[in-house]
């Protein structure tokens, strides 16, 4: 007898796990190869004027369930040699040791360690950024763009979010320069390409 009732506990356990494994959150990829997706920053220059750049080289996907969007989040490479600001000796001088070292540190991640809804479409993901060589957790609100099937026969969904990064936390120096250039605005457009 309880042998049965034991054979009979798991298998209505079991059952109940089948719906939970079939209402996990889609998968997406990025699309950056499509050039629909975008890692870009802006930072004073001196309080007069703006630099304003972009990663070009970056990979990754995003989880996400509109009618569970708890399960939402995000992880993503970049590859921190890719950097551009359309002025090559500028690029050369943020990529050296004196800021971003990127032939010591090449590969900067981003990585959901949780995700809060803050309304309709609208929420705050929460992970690690690994820059530079230092580990920060971050908050960045995320806005829904839009979901739906395109022209080929895929299903996409796009966000968009930024947030403000403060250099010293990650080990850049920029103690010689107005407080006005320690923080910087980091901005990222993800269309993803559900698997």
């Amino acid at each position: 007898m309880m042998f049965k009732k034991t054979v009979m506990s798991a298998a209505i356990a079991a059952a109940a796990l089948v719906p939970l494994a079939q209402a996990q959150a889609a998968e997406y990829q990025i699309d950056s190869e499509g050039q629909h997706a975008f890692v870009q920053f802006k930072i004073s220059h001196l309080g007069y004027s703006y630099i304003l750049g972009s990663f070009e080289d970056f990979s990754g996907s995003f989880q996400y369930d509109p009618d569970n969007v708890g399960d939402s989040s995000a992880s993503v490479e970049v590859d921190v040699t890719s950097l551009t600001t359309n002025h090559a000796e500028r690029d050369k001088h943020i990529k050296s040791a004196d800021f971003l070292d990127a032939s010591e540190y090449p590969t900067a991640t981003f990585t959901t360690t949780g995700f809060e809804s803050t309304g309709d479409g609208e929420g705050v993901l929460t992970g690690d950024l690994s820059l530079h060589g230092e580990t920060r957790e971050i908050d960045m609100p995320v806005t829904l763009l839009g979901k739906g099937e395109d022209p080929w026969g895929g299903y996409r969904a796009g966000f968009e979010g930024s947030t403000t990064l403060t250099l010293s936390e990650f080990d850049i120096d920029m103690s010689k320069f107005p407080e006005v250039m320690h923080e910087l605005e980091l901005y990222v457009t993800f269309e993803g390409l559900r698997q």
